[in-house]
């Protein structure tokens, strides 16, 4: 069969059903190969935007969406959607084609050095100079995407998908990805919970990843302590809670940060400091950090663990949640929030021209339900859309 063909088989084998891009003259081989298979391809307007369905697909299904261009100005298009998805962790496998290999010692038209430039914003990316090569480099590609999570990349050059070949897709085998936190880690970690005044969970992007939201809220119930989401960690508990704060803003000595700055003690479960700078909320390095994460902590200045509970946050969360004994409240925090609800309360009638952004956020609330999902741009009013989940919620 052609490289393409066993390429469009290696994806099915790695249960992909869809992908979004554009074609182009370097993918033909594929696009025709991709239209004798189950694998639905979604056109797209721009490759950006090919990119960026690929990372919601990905932070959705917790598996590796797939996008495609052709060489040179399409593969420039596809990076900023790959570099997001790389940042946020959301695993994504980008393929973009190129033109044969016969022209990659020289200038040639819309031939750059893409995998060059993909591999400043992957974890791992690779280009295929043989078509028996395919069925090994498809599957590093998804378990890199999946395992750290974050991008990977597979540059096709188009005389690769024409090569035959009588290579066969690799047989796919599932592995548990659990890993397990020291002991003595944990009991430093519960001690200095108990001896905290103020301790404040910061939770990540991390939780929404490995689907540990009910541990989180069992261990929450079960320590009495409060919480605080970064933006890629709301939902991670529900609005609802009554130990739920709020989400980091990114102003400063906003109500989030003040819960901060009153912290002695701050527990961050599946944290990433891409998600919200520790510079902001620890400037001084005074806070004790509590490091609860599948993997090392990323170290500076504003955060030094320390300890670190390094495992699966599922099984990390149940054992804390078995050793911990409940802290008393802080009132601090119980007033962060109604301040927080009082505000936005305060002007729900209001009838002012410009409607105030309160009165907006108010009305907006009302009308979703907790399975609902709101999509905001980003720019300054993105701080508005996180007051919009301390508002009491209220079915249709």
């Amino acid at each position: 069969m052609k490289g393409s063909e066993l390429f469009v088989k290696c994806l099915q084998n790695e249960g992909v059903k869809y992908i979004f891009g554009i074609p182009g003259e370097e993918t033909l081989d594929l696009m025709e190969s991709f239209s004798r298979s189950d694998i639905k391809f979604i056109v797209v307007r721009h490759e950006q935007s090919a990119a960026f369905m690929a990372d919601v697909c990905g932070r959705l299904t917790g598996r590796p969406g797939v996008c495609l261009s052709t060489l040179g100005p399409g593969a420039t298009n596809l990076m900023t959607g790959v570099a997001d998805a790389h940042l946020d962790r959301a695993p994504l496998v980008a393929i973009t084609g190129q033109g044969s290999l016969d022209r990659a010692y020289k200038e040639s038209h819309q031939f750059l050095d893409v995998a060059g430039m993909f591999s400043k914003i992957t974890s791992w990316n690779a280009t295929v100079t043989a078509a028996h090569q395919i069925p090994e480099l498809v599957g590093k590609a998804f378990d890199i995407a999946k395992d750290v999570p974050g991008a990977a990349h597979i540059e096709l050059p188009e005389d690769v998908s024409a090569q035959e070949t009588n290579a066969l897709p690799l047989e796919k085998k599932e592995y548990s990805h659990s890993c397990s936190f020291d002991e003595k880690e944990l009991h430093k970690a519960i001690e200095l919970i108990s001896g905290a005044t103020r301790p404040l969970i910061i939770a990540g992007n991390g939780v929404i990843r490995e689907n540990a939201s009910p541990e989180l809220e069992q261990f929450v119930e079960a320590a009495n302590i409060g919480v605080v989401t970064t933006f890629m960690g709301k939902g991670a508990i529900p609005a609802d809670n009554d130990h739920f704060i709020g989400s980091m803003g990114m102003s400063e000595q906003d109500y989030i940060i003040c819960g901060l700055d009153a912290a002695d003690v701050v527990i961050a479960v599946g944290f990433d400091s891409v998600e919200y700078s520790p510079d902001h909320w620890n400037m001084d390095g005074s806070k004790t950090i509590i490091h609860v994460q599948n993997r090392h902590p990323e170290i500076e200045a504003s955060y030094i663990p320390e300890c670190a509970l390094l495992g699966t946050l599922k099984a990390t969360l149940r054992a804390m949640t078995s050793a911990v004994t409940p802290q008393e409240f802080p009132d601090h925090y119980r007033n962060i929030k109604t301040s927080m609800e009082d505000e936005l309360l305060r002007y729900k009638d209001d009838p002012a021209f410009p409607v105030k952004p309160q009165r907006i956020l108010w009305e907006v609330r009302q009308k979703l339900d907790r399975e609902d999902i709101l999509i905001s741009d980003v720019g300054a009013h993105k701080l508005w859309i996180d007051c919009i989940q301390h508002l009491p919620l209220t079915p249709y």
